[in-house]
Parts: structure tokens; C-alpha cells; sequence
């Protein structure tokens, strides 16, 4: 079987079956909730959405009242949302089939593994790979906890769904628990009637733990332990997949992050892989009951059984219940402790005491005939406890850098350093606090001067961070991330900062200082910011101490709407570049953290593609890449789907770790020179509209549901930084997420179209220097096929729609403009692929817009109708949640929405 991406193998026979199955339950159960005549409306709607009658369709919706707008959103939200659950289905149907089968497939992780094997390094490439997904406090997630466990739930009925056709199941009774989770979801609330606190933000990641991470990440440390064995390669410590985590720590422009919630999310965390570790201890105590009458256990077992505190009769000979009973009491002794401070004598001080009694275990069970009962539970306990530790993931902090130096300059103030820290040059900071770093021990906040609320909350802040580390160990928190890093100095006053609570001095840091850039400009500028930083005999110090590594930030999402989609990825892709070249003339290992959102406006697109079509060097055996909203349910809802992704990870990685990709090296000077050109136009096309049109402002928020995007609850940070009437100071989220909503995708492709035909346009042959980079160069590839799947969800009829709710006529002829680059960059993608339709390389993808965009379409038609009623004054405001029901839908049914 040739290798091939695996959502191309999907059973479009099964699902069509799936879907049909889900349609007409979802069309019976609707019969039975409204009148008739609303029901004989939606049955209209969804005919002609199919045959393209867009005309009608929105005569009709335009004469439907608010109620039975009400009704007819929730059925055309709920449709996509079941058509997703199929498709899901059918990928871990798919991932387990494929591999019992044996058969290869993009992002195998035996194939890469004997990629790899055949390298004189391939044991170090292998022992000390580290794939992060960090999971972040991005919300894009529109759906309610209550929403999502019932999706959960018939996600397990379509997975026996298999068995019903067999005949192995009973078809009746599996039809009746179908439709009653569908009754459900039609009658519960889809959208949270209160916004989303950082509380509940940690409480709902968790469920991702115990539902897949847990299992998929110790299924796969276990499997590439044993398949780099097979290669003859014995691995050590390996740690091929770690968690991250930003809920709780992620306080940029989230006043609602504090160190309680540090606290919080780290105690949560340490709790959930504690009753982990807890629930599997007592399924081995029961499970393991040996006989010393039949069997001999090792010394350290026996010690570890007279130690237990199960002394019955029926446990005499059966020292590994007694052994695992004791663990159990003593891990028992530990949570209460780390996680109530319940002071304790019989407790660990470590991880690595809890290891060394179950790895006690193992040993005596492999010196004794017994290894085959080390595989399962007990496997998935040992590996478990390698990759969580008592903490589950790494939790980053993350501030703005202006904060930084607004509270480093109210502590030299109030110690009477320097009285206005901020009007010196950049120079004359950084001498400043090199001298508080290198030279003064003392502690600046510690003076009787009041403090502002701010300085207050970030010393406590830090001071949480330091008290969790010392309990719950290193690596608890690793990371503290600066947003908006512009300087030298941005770097150092966060430093002044941790060395207040004494995780920072003058030879070490226990929390590693890692720059965010976001910005054009920003990334411009990081190669000589960071040369001029690691030039530092104190960085140099820090860095040595982290086993020479320096991790950088790079932000996608903001670097887009900055400067556009090629601006953005041209400009990523070089200072990736030279920033690996500068960490080698340093003797560092830079690594890189990509700040990547689910949309392409945001850095998204497939995974395995996004990883190897990196600058070849630039990986070194480190890399974290965030995900967030959406994404995390839809890649990581179930441990199969889980598996799958976290397998594609780790191989994109290695794969393009080992790989030249391109066949001559020397093309890519060509390459880049010809790059530098068209992004320099595409540069200035983009900006020409976004921040150069006057209309362009009202034209955005008059013909997009930002407004509505705003007040959605979908998280507990607030959608602006400064102000929501202002382009600037809107994060980025919102912005794509609008753009999606009316269907134009501007992030994921404005400005291509010009910046490539001016280039072609130069001369006869530069087409066929474009279509030569797209075969043979994995980045443009990359880039391209993004542009590609973006304008596949895109509908500009759809957007002229949008568009009609803009008042004024020349803010509305900002429409046609976009519109004119909407056409001429799908006819140049085509052309430079070489392709007649879009998605011809992405059929499953293909197959699955055409039976899903009819029935989200008609949403965005009723959003339309919905937006233009209440602007009217025609909604009451307990009606205004039919818009944020409307939006929900559409977010579902692209499945990438912000």
C-alpha cells in the first residue's frame, strides 16, 4: 500500500450511511418537537440548499418569524455537528484498521523510526526527541461541556455501529439510544448563558486528560520504546510526546489570571494524574494475585509488602497485592499532601521514589517468569508516571512585556535605584538591570513603599510559581513567555522579576526567559535582539544551565493580521532561519514554539505538513506548538483520534529532523529570492486594504458578525485588548474567527493573488518557476495548499450577502475589491498547481464540503437575517442568542474556525 494521507482512506460509503442514518432521526425527532408548518420550512430549506436555489431560500427565510427562527437555527446548527461525530467515527475506525492491518500511511511512526534507525545518531535523534502540543487558553470552542459529553456519547454509538450492520448488536435498541441523545441535544441550550471563567477553562481541559491524552500518550512512549528496540536502539528516558499547558498561567490581557488560578490549574492537574495513578494501583492490587506457594518475588518486594498496612489473612502469600496496597496507601499519603497540604511522614518526597517501587515490581516480575504480566495496566501505569510526573503538564506563565516594565520600574523606583526606569534609552536599561542581576543581592520589593495592584498581583504571581515548583517539582512550570518581545530589555526586567521570589540569579534560572514574536516588525527585528541577549555572560549562564537550549516564540496569528497571510509565513519561515543560525555560532540550540491557532489565518493547516515543511536545521530535537479551542475536540476528542494526531506529530518531526526535502539545495537561494519579491507586494497589497482603505474599518464590522463574536461566551479573556472599534487593538482570534463567519477567510489568502501575478507578469517564464517551487519545495507547497483549502470554504455569494447589511455604498464597494483578489488568486493558485478545481489533492476533504456546506450555508443566510433584525431593533434581547446559535453551527461545520 503506498503511503497516503489517512484521511484520504475514509469509507465514503459508510459515512453517507452515517450521515442519512443521523439526518432523518435528527428530521423525525424535529417533526415531533414544531408544528407542522415550520417542519414542512425546514424540509424546504434543506432541499433547495442543495440545489443551489439561494434566491428562495432567503425569501423564505426573510418571511420566517423569530420563533421559528429559533427552531430552524437549532436544527441546521445541530445537522454539521452530527455530520462531524460520523467523521470522527470513521477516522478511529480507520487509524485501528490500518494499523492491525499492518498497511503504511503519512505519519506512521514505524516508517519514520526506520528512517531514522539507518543514522550513526539515530539513538541520541531518538532519546532526546520532545513533541509539546500546549493546550492553550485561546477559546474558539463555542460548545457547552453539556453539549460535548452528548456528542461523546453518540460518537460511541457510531462506533458500534459496525456491529448493528453485523447483526451483533440489537438494531432496535440501538436506533432508540440514538435518537433519545439526539432528542437531548435539540433540547439543550448550545451556547453557555454565562461566560466562561478561568476556573472553568481548567476543569473542562482536564476532561481531554482522562477521556484520551492519558491513554494515547503512554500508547505511544511505549511503542516507540519498542520500535526503536527492534532496531537494536535501547532508549533510556525517552520523552517523544510532553503536555503543555497555558490555562491558568496565560495572564496576557487576562485580568482574571491571578496566582490562585496557578495554583489552581496546577493543583488540578496533579490531582487528575494523582486518581490516575490511583485507579490503576487498585486494578493491579486486584489484579495481581500471585502466590509464593507457586511463585518467588524479590527481596524489594517483599520488603515493600511488609510494609502494607493489609494484613488479612487471604493476603499472606500474596506479597504484590501487599506491595501494591502499600504504594497505593503511600501515593494516597502524597495527594493529600501536594494537593491539600496534608502533612504526612509515609508519603513521597518524589516522583522518583514512586517510580523506583513499581519499577521494584517490574523487576522482580521479569527475574521470575512473569514479564508477560508486565504488559497492559501495569505498562500503561510505568509509562504514565515517565510522562506526567506528579504535575501532567508543563504549565507556561505569560505577560505582556509592557506589564513587565511598568512593575520593574515601580521597583526601582520605590528602592530608589532609578526613579523613572522607563524614559532611559535601551542601553541604559539594560545596564541597569544587569546591575540589579549580577551585582546586588538584595530584593527590590522588599522596601515598606505601598504597592500598586499590579505590582502586587504579578510578585504573587511568581511567588505562586516558585512555591509550586518546590512541591510538585521542576518541571511543573518551565517557561515564562513575554508577549509583544520588542528588546534586550524586555527580557531582562522579566528576569528582575523571578529573581524577587529567587528563581533567577546570577548563574541560574529555574524558569527559562523564552521572547514571543508576533509582529512583522518584531520578527524582523528578533535576529538582532536575540544575538545582542545571548551575547550576555548571565544569558549564557541560564542557557548552559538548560542544557543549552533557548526556546523563542513565534506568533502566527498576529503576524497575519499585521501584514497578511504570505507576509506572515515568508517572514516566520526567515527568522526561523537565522535564529538557527545564530543559536549554532553560539553553541545554542534554539527551539522554536509555534504559536499556531486552528485557522490558517492563524498558522493552521495539516499538522505533518506545517512540521516538515519547516526550515530543514531548524528543528532540532525540541518543538511545542499550541493548540486550542475547537482544534483540541476535534484532534484529540477520543484516544484514538488522540493516537493518530499525536503520532503525526512526532514523526512530522523526526521526518523533517533526518530529511532534505529538497531534491537540489542549491535552488532554494532561487527560491528565496524570488519569495522576497512577491512578499514585499503581497506586503503592501494587504496593508493597502486593512489599514490603508478608509472604509475598510466600517466595511469589517458592518458586514461581519464581530460585534456578535464578541459578546459570544467562549472564554474568559476579553475579545480586545484595548478597544473592539479599533482593527489594532482586536486580537486576533476574534478578527479570523469574523472573517470565517462571513465566509470571505481575508486572513488565509488576501493579497496571494496580486503579489504572484505581478511576479508572473514579468516575464514568460516565471509561472514555471512558480509551479517547479510548488512540486519541489515542501514550504511553498505548504503555503499554497493552505490558500487553496481556505478559499474552498469561502463563498462569495455568501459574503456579497454579508456585505448588503453596509449602509453606505462606498463602504460597500470595499466588498468588490476583495472580491476581484478572491478571483484572481484562486484562478493563480490553479494555475501554479496546476490543478482544474480546488481540493483535487484533498479528496476526503473535497467529499466532505460538498455534503456538509449546503446545510451550514443555510445558517449563514439566517445569520444574515438574524444580524439585520436586531440592528433593526426587530429581536428582543432574549432573542439575540439565535445569532450566537447561528454562529455555532458555522464554526462546526468548517471545523477550523478561529
Amino acid at each position: 500500500m503506498s503511503i497516503q494521507k489517512l484521511e484520504n482512506l475514509n469509507n465514503k460509503e459508510t459515512i453517507m450511511e452515517e450521515v442519512i442514518i443521523l439526518t432523518n432521526t435528527l428530521r423525525d425527532v424535529a417533526r415531533q418537537m414544531i408544528s407542522p408548518e415550520t417542519f414542512d420550512k425546514i424540509v424546504e430549506l434543506a432541499a433547495l440548499s442543495t440545489h443551489d436555489n439561494y434566491q428562495r431560500l432567503l425569501q423564505i427565510i426573510g418571511e420566517l418569524t423569530n420563533d421559528e427562527l429559533a427552531v430552524i437555527s437549532r436544527y441546521f446548527a445541530v445537522l454539521p455537528l452530527l455530520i462531524n461525530i460520523s467523521e470522527d467515527v470513521d477516522l478511529a475506525y480507520e487509524i485501528n484498521l490500518q494499523n492491525n492491518l499492518g498497511n503504511d500511511y503519512l505519519g506512521k511512526l514505524s516508517t519514520t523510526i526506520d528512517l531514522v534507525a539507518d543514522r550513526e545518531d539515530a539513538a541520541e535523534i531518538l532519546e532526546h526527541l520532545t513533541v509539546v502540543p500546549v493546550l492553550t487558553a485561546h477559546p474558539t470552542q463555542v460548545q457547552r461541556q453539556s453539549m460535548l459529553d452528548l456528542t461523546k456519547r453518540i460518537h460511541e454509538l457510531l462506533r458500534r455501529y459496525r456491529d448493528v450492520k453485523l447483526g451483533l448488536l440489537n438494531k432496535t435498541k440501538w436506533e432508540d439510544e440514538l435518537r433519545s441523545y439526539i432528542e437531548i441535544i435539540m433540547q439543550t441550550e448550545m451556547i453557555r448563558e454565562k461566560k466562561l471563567k478561568v476556573t472553568n477553562e481548567i476543569t473542562n481541559v482536564m476532561e481531554y486528560y482522562n477521556s484520551s491524552f492519558i491513554k494515547a500518550v503512554t500508547k505511544l512512549q511505549a511503542e516507540y520504546k519498542r520500535l526503536a528496540a527492534a532496531k537494536g536502539i535501547q532508549l533510556q528516558n525517552p520523552h517523544p510526546i510532553s503536555m503543555g499547558m497555558w490555562i491558568g498561567g496565560d495572564r496576557d490581557g487576562n485580568p482574571f489570571v491571578t496566582a490562585e488560578t496557578l495554583k489552581l490549574s496546577a493543583l488540578t492537574q496533579a490531582e487528575v494524574i494523582m486518581n490516575y495513578y490511583d485507579e490503576k494501583l487498585f486494578q493491579l492490587y486486584r489484579t495481581f494475585s500471585l502466590s509464593t506457594t507457586i511463585v518467588t518475588v524479590s527481596e524489594e518486594v517483599q520488603a515493600l509488602a511488609a510494609l502494607s498496612e493489609d494484613t488479612s489473612v487471604y493476603r499472606e502469600h500474596e506479597p504484590y497485592r501487599r506491595a501494591f496496597h502499600y504504594i497505593q496507601m503511600k501515593l494516597r499519603n502524597t495527594r493529600d499532601y501536594l494537593i491539600h497540604d496534608v502533612k504526612n511522614e509515609v508519603r513521597y518526597a518524589n516522583v522518583k521514589e514512586f517510580q523506583a517501587d513499581l519499577l521494584a515490581i517490574k523487576v522482580s516480575l521479569e527475574e521470575n517468569k512473569s514479564k508477560g504480566l508486565i504488559q497492559g495496566d501495569f505498562t500503561e501505569l510505568l509509562e504514565a508516571v515517565e510522562a506526567f510526573g506528579f504535575y501532567l503538564a508543563t504549565i507556561d506563565m505569560r505577560q505582556d512585556s509592557s506589564i513587565h516594565e511598568a512593575s520593574v520600574a515601580e521597583l526601582l523606583a520605590s528602592a530608589r535605584v532609578v526613579e523613572d526606569y522607563s524614559s532611559l534609552s535601551e542601553d541604559e536599561k539594560c545596564a541597569v538591570l544587569l546591575r540589579e542581576l549580577t551585582e546586588d543581592p538584595r530584593i527590590l520589593s522588599a522596601t515598606h513603599v505601598e504597592k500598586s495592584e499590579q505590582l502586587q498581583k504579578e510578585l504573587a504571581i511568581f511567588q505562586a510559581a516558585r512555591e509550586l515548583k518546590d512541591k510538585l517539582g521542576e518541571e511543573v512550570i518551565k517557561q515564562h513567555i513575554i508577549s509583544h518581545s520588542e528588546s534586550v530589555s524586555d527580557m531582562l526586567e522579566l528576569a528582575v522579576l523571578l529573581k524577587e521570589v529567587g528563581l533567577v540569579d546570577s548563574e541560574r534560572a529555574r524558569v527559562q526567559i523564552v521572547p514571543l514574536f508576533e509582529t512583522i516588525e518584531d520578527l524582523d527585528n528578533s535576529s538582532a535582539i536575540m544575538r545582542h541577549y545571548l551575547d550576555l555572560d548571565i544569558t549564557q549562564k541560564w542557557i548552559k544551565g538548560n542544557d543549552s537550549y533557548q526556546e523563542i516564540m513565534l506568533g502566527y496569528s498576529d503576524s497575519n493580521k499585521d501584514g497578511g497571510y504570505l507576509s506572515s509565513g515568508w517572514t516566520l519561515y526567515k527568522a526561523q532561519n537565522e535564529l538557527t543560525q545564530i543559536g549554532q555560532k553560539h553553541g545554542i540550540k534554539i527551539t522554536f514554539f509555534h504559536g499556531r491557532g486552528g485557522t490558517v489565518g492563524r498558522g493552521g493547516g495539516p499538522s505533518y505538513d506545517a512540521i516538515t515543511s519547516q526550515p530543514f536545521g531548524s528543528i532540532k530535537d525540541h518543538i511545542r506548538l499550541t493548540e486550542q479551542g475547537e482544534v483540541i475536540g476535534n484532534k484529540y476528542g477520543n484516544k484514538d483520534a488522540a493516537y493518530y494526531n499525536l503520532e503525526m506529530l512526532v514523526s512530522a518531526t523526526l521526518d523533517r529532523m533526518v530529511t532534505q526535502l529538497i531534491t537540489n539545495p542549491d535552488d532554494l537561494e532561487d527560491y528565496r529570492d524570488i519569495m522576497n519579491g512577491i512578499v514585499d507586494d503581497s506586503y503592501v497589497i494587504y496593508r493597502d486594504l486593512v489599514f490603508g482603505n478608509p472604509h475598510f474599518y466600517d466595511y469589517f464590522f458592518a458586514a461581519s458578525p464581530i460585534r456578535e463574536v464578541s459578546s459570544l461566551n467562549i472564554g474568559s479573556r476579553p475579545a480586545a485588548r484595548k478597544t473592539i472599534t479599533e482593527i489594532g487593538g482586536l486580537r486576533a482570534i476574534p478578527w479570523v474567527f469574523s472573517w470565517s463567519q462571513n465566509r470571505i477567510m481575508l486572513p488565509g489568502w488576501y493579497g496571494v493573488g496580486s503579489s504572484f501575478k505581478r511576479y508572473i507578469d514579468k516575464a514568460p517564464e516565471n509561472l514555471a518557476k512558480l509551479q517547479k517551487m510548488y512540486q519541489n519545495w515542501p514550504f511553498f507547497r505548504s503555503l499554497l495548499s493552505n490558500v487553496d483549502m481556505v478559499l474552498s470554504k469561502s463563498n462569495m455569494n455568501i459574503a456579497f450577502e454579508y456585505a448588503k447589511m453596509c449602509e453606505d455604498e462606498e463602504v460597500r464597494e470595499v466588498f468588490y475589491t476583495i472580491l476581484d483578489e478572491w478571483q484572481l488568486t484562486k484562478n493563480i493558485i490553479l494555475e501554479i498547481e496546476q490543478n482544474e478545481e480546488l481540493l483535487a489533492e484533498l479528496p476526503s476533504l473535497k467529499a466532505s464540503l460538498e455534503y456538509r456546506l449546503p446545510y451550514f450555508n443555510v445558517l449563514n443566510y439566517i445569520q444574515i437575517e438574524l444580524i439585520n433584525r436586531l440592528r433593526h431593533g426587530q429581536l428582543s434581547a432574549d432573542q439575540e442568542n439565535l445569532i450566537h446559535i447561528t454562529i455555532n453551527g458555522i464554526a462546526t461545520g468548517l471545523r477550523n474556525s478561529g
